[in-house]
């Protein structure tokens, strides 16, 4: 995921998009949109292991461990589909 920060760190310093047509052209290259996808992949995986070990460190009642582990999961799958939709319709 670093790599991919200072990639786009670099991409908006020296050639930031001028206008919506030229952000929306950089979003729709595959190789751009293939490192968007991977690193939203990455971001929710991380985002899961995290919130796991600290659900299973703190939390020690299994009843409210488990609707925390469902309620992390399906907010993380929602998040997920939402980015996948969002940069779905900018490749059509």
């Amino acid at each position: 995921m670093a790599p991919y920060l200072l990639y786009l760190l670099g991409h908006f310093v020296f050639n930031a998009p001028e206008n919506h047509q030229q952000w929306w052209d950089w979003m729709a290259d595959p190789v751009v949109f293939m490192a968007n996808t991977l690193f939203f992949v990455a971001l929710f995986i991380h985002a899961w292991v995290g919130m796991r070990d600290i659900i299973i460190d703190y939390i020690h009642v299994p009843g409210i461990r488990f609707a925390l582990f469902g309620l992390t999961g399906l907010s993380l799958v929602a998040m997920g589909m939402w980015v996948l939709r969002t940069l779905f319709m900018v490749t059509l």
